[in-house]
């Protein structure tokens, strides 16, 4: 009896418990800022569960306040006004200024080699030695001919002598004087071709001792010892000169009036050649420019000259040459990383009281990380990094240069300033309210 008596009350408020959970339905449908609170969200719901069972009237929203004017963070470098040397760039190799084939100018044997593979040699020293014994019997030869005209010419001579006695006393006639001075004549072109002869011998014989033409480096040897070898044919060693060396490289045609503007100057051209694993330049000379442009890579070959005592310079190696042809004086040196090549030519965005300001510039000489230009002044302060989100009048606000170690908290970006002006907080999303849900009024009781 009691349940049916209550019955009543149980089904009233199951109706009002509906009626309630509809209209909050309705209220969270409604359009509402995405910033609102639960603080907010807390009296439509309560409005929702009068006991009128009508919702309460919305809040009027103020319109949001205008944005704030962006900021971006750069890192600025000033202009600086030194002498800037003019130096063009080249990939060369480095060359002998001397490098021989030894060959044999006879054809025989070796009888003994005089060094070792690699070995340094001066001018002048014993290479290889052949077999001379076939020169040396010629040689021998040509001295006993000569000696026997030789004394038929001494000969003639005394003949020519007598002769002459008795022309003077009338016992002969003046041909057999005549005759007396041609023996002598011609013994004495026989003696001289004897003693050409003999010249020619020893010249055969010499070749026999094969020596250095010039100090350097031998190489490979081609014919050991024993070895037949040809005239004029066979190679026996290569040797290099390795002290100086010469770096040979190439220049654009459109650098031909500084480099021989440079070369013709009474002071000497300073060329640099540094190795790849070094970073100390050796300091040389220009000695050679070509006569002619190359028609098929429009480039001109050129040659400087290095002292090579340590040997840092070998014959194939690659360098990165520099040639100074001059100096700018008093230039403006601005990082090439702050200008921007854009349609109407390159700029640069310099900052006047706090803002970005688009400043036009002209290139006169470019090397390396830094430029020298025309268009700012000495002392402007440049955006290096960061210029990508400037616009011109952009507010800007200097930020660090070092940033953190990679793969730490925070790596890759500055520290937020909080001072900074248009400085934020990060914004914190605001907890989504769980809706509100009315107790039947039989709860209550």
């Amino acid at each position: 009896m009691n349940f049916v008596a209550r019955l009543p009350a149980h089904v009233t408020g199951i109706t009002l418990w509906g009626a309630s959970l509809a209209l909050g339905l309705v209220a969270c449908s409604q359009k509402a800022p995405p910033e609102s609170t639960p603080a907010a969200a807390a009296p439509a719901a309560g409005a929702s569960t009068g006991t009128t069972g009508t919702p309460a009237a919305a809040p009027a929203t103020s319109a949001p306040p205008a944005a704030p004017a962006p900021v971006v963070s750069v890192v600025t470098v000033k202009v600086e006004k030194r002498d800037v040397p003019v130096v063009l760039k080249a990939v060369g190799s480095a060359i002998s200024l001397a490098s021989v084939d030894i060959r044999p100018q006879v054809t025989s044997a070796i009888t003994q080699v005089h060094f070792k593979e690699g070995q340094f040699v001066n001018k002048g020293d014993v290479l290889f030695t052949l077999d001379t014994r076939t020169d040396e019997t010629n040689l021998a030869k040509a001295k006993a001919q000569l000696a026997k005209d030789q004394a038929a010419l001494a000969d003639a001579k005394r003949q020519l002598t007598r002769s002459r006695d008795l022309v003077a006393q009338n016992f002969v006639s003046g041909a057999a004087v005549d005759s007396a001075q041609t023996l002598v004549d011609s013994s004495a072109a026989v003696v001289a071709s004897d003693a050409a002869a003999v010249q020619a011998a020893q010249v055969a014989l010499s070749y026999g001792r094969i020596t250095s033409p010039h100090a350097g480096r031998t190489g490979v040897i081609n014919t050991p010892a024993g070895s037949i070898v040809q005239a004029n044919v066979s190679v026996l060693v290569n040797v290099v000169q390795v002290n100086p060396m010469a770096v040979a490289f190439n220049l654009p045609q459109r650098d031909l009036a500084d480099f021989l503007a440079a070369a013709s100057s009474t002071t000497q051209v300073k060329v640099t050649a540094t190795l790849p694993e070094d970073k100390k330049p050796l300091i040389g000379k220009l000695q050679f420019v070509d006569n002619a442009v190359d028609p098929a890579s429009g480039t001109v070959k050129l040659k400087a000259v290095f002292d090579n005592k340590d040997s840092k310079l070998w014959p194939g190696l690659f360098v990165n040459v520099g040639l100074t042809t001059k100096k700018i004086e008093d230039a403006l040196v601005v990082p090439q990383a702050a200008i921007i090549q854009s349609v109407r030519g390159p700029i640069v965005y310099v900052v006047e009281d706090g803002k970005a300001v688009v400043r036009p510039i002209k290139m006169v000489f470019a090397a390396g990380p830094e430029a020298a230009v025309t268009g700012v002044q000495e002392n402007d302060v440049l955006v290096v990094d960061g210029k990508q989100n400037l616009r011109p009048g952009v507010k800007v606000v200097e930020r660090p240069k070092e940033n953190k170690e990679p793969g730490k908290e925070g790596a890759g970006a500055p520290a937020a300033n909080p001072s900074a002006p248009g400085a934020a907080a990060a914004p914190v999303p605001a907890p989504v309210p769980a809706p509100a849900v009315a107790a039947p009024a039989s709860a209550a009781k």
